[in-house]
């Protein structure tokens, strides 16, 4: 398997001593936090990958959510 590499550069103080103190509490070095996080952000779909999945669905068909709170309330008696 390849392996990738990434610098990244210019990360505010701020941040980098929050990622760090993170990384602590779950008990791992930095780089290994940032590699967890950044696999993570990986297999999440964009906005457009999202909209894109959307798009191929079948429409749902049958009744409205107004029209089955009706049903609902009418089974129960409310």
């Amino acid at each position: 398997m390849h392996v990738g590499m990434i610098q990244v550069r210019d990360v505010s103080e701020e941040a980098h001593r929050r990622l760090k103190a993170r990384a602590a509490l779950s008990g791992m070095s930095l780089s290994e936090y940032l590699r967890i996080e950044l696999e993570r952000l990986a297999s999440l779909p964009t906005l457009d990958e999202m909209l894109e999945r959307i798009g191929r669905r079948e429409p749902v068909r049958g009744i409205g959510a107004a029209e089955a709170l009706r049903l609902e309330r009418e089974e129960r008696g409310a």
